[in-house]
């Protein structure tokens, strides 16, 4: 047996691909290039706690790894916040100029 598993879904007389309730709508590669560009510049973060919770504060973006990216909040809030490049993909974490 394969250690990977494709679950389908049998809906009107076709099997259905089904692996999993999130949908990406690019490539890990143009988040990290999205990132960058506004590496060091003043954004807006909206963040998704789940159970229709959003958190929205200002930062800037101040440090860029491969696995994850830091924002440093300007708007009172003092320390560093860190999100992974998967969560900006999935849509858990937005950010705009």
């Amino acid at each position: 047996l394969s250690a990977f598993f494709v679950f389908y879904r049998y809906i009107s007389g076709q099997f259905v691909n089904n692996r999993g309730m999130i949908k990406s709508n690019g490539d890990i590669v143009k988040v990290k290039e999205k990132v960058k560009e506004h590496y060091g510049k003043t954004v807006r973060v909206m963040v998704n706690l789940g159970r229709n919770k959003f958190k929205s504060f200002e930062g800037m973006v101040t440090g860029i790894y491969p696995a994850l990216f830091t924002i440093s909040p300007t708007d009172g809030f003092k320390g560093k916040t860190t999100y992974s490049y998967s969560e900006m993909l999935c849509g858990n974490v937005k950010f705009k100029e």
